[in-house]
């Protein structure tokens, strides 16, 4: 799978309020729901005179400049990083086959696929800093999607979000609440939406975690996800 085809399903399960092209930007209205659905990114060829455009547009709607820059974007970066923009959240993408996962369940009793959000999974996301403009986020997806919630010795213990876009499946807003943590709730989660995804024809499981999570990226590794891609922000 390449980074390319993460890059779009992130697009389509994580979308923006609304989308909007000038000259070489895609900007995006993200309605508060966080730098993923509110950067521009470049989608045409790079003239370094219309970075100022770009500003211009995201100020006008009250929207701080922010861009999201990928691997290709290196003369973009060294731009924006001239400009006085700040570094921020490297983000690494992990996917792996379908086929290379097990497709059994999790032990009983210890996930739920369900949708719209049971009020339970909203307060754990709430806790974990997933607030109503992200829940809204996960409304606007069009195509099959659902919440999972873990549970651990009869207590709620974690939830994510999954959704489809075409052959792949991407998994969102993975929470574990801190008491359950280091209990087994995050595996039972991903192998809860690998089964989900199965069920729903996709052939490849993929997901973006912050690089510096390091306890998030080890566990994504040992499911045998393997990095296909990266990518981070700059903002004035």
């Amino acid at each position: 799978m390449t980074a390319n085809s993460v890059f779009d399903a992130l697009e389509a399960t994580w979308p923006a309020s609304s989308l909007r092209r000038l000259g070489p930007w895609l900007l995006r209205d993200g309605k508060g729901g966080g730098k993923r659905v509110s950067a521009a990114t470049l989608v045409g060829d790079f003239d370094k005179s219309t970075i100022a455009d770009a500003e211009a547009a995201m100020q006008s709607a009250n929207e701080p400049a922010l861009f999201q820059l990928r691997p290709e974007d290196q003369e973009l970066d060294a731009a924006l990083a001239e400009r006085g923009y700040t570094l921020l959240d490297p983000v690494t993408l992990y996917s792996v086959k379908l086929c290379d996962v097990p497709q059994t369940e999790p032990p009983p009793m210890t996930t739920f696929s369900h949708w719209p959000p049971l009020g339970i999974a909203k307060d754990l996301w709430a806790e974990g800093g997933i607030d109503p403009q992200r829940l809204a986020v996960m409304d606007r997806v069009q195509g099959p999607k659902c919440a999972l919630l873990a549970r651990n010795a009869d207590r709620a213990s974690g939830v994510a979000f999954v959704a489809v876009d075409g052959p792949t499946a991407m998994l969102h807003a993975l929470e574990v609440t801190p008491t359950q943590r280091r209990k087994g709730s995050a595996r039972h989660l991903l192998q809860a939406a690998a089964f989900w995804a199965q069920c729903q024809g996709a052939r490849d499981l993929a997901l973006a975690v912050t690089t510096a999570n390091s306890a998030a990226c080890s566990l994504y590794a040992s499911f045998g996800m393997k990095v296909v891609g990266h990518y981070h922000y700059r903002q004035l």
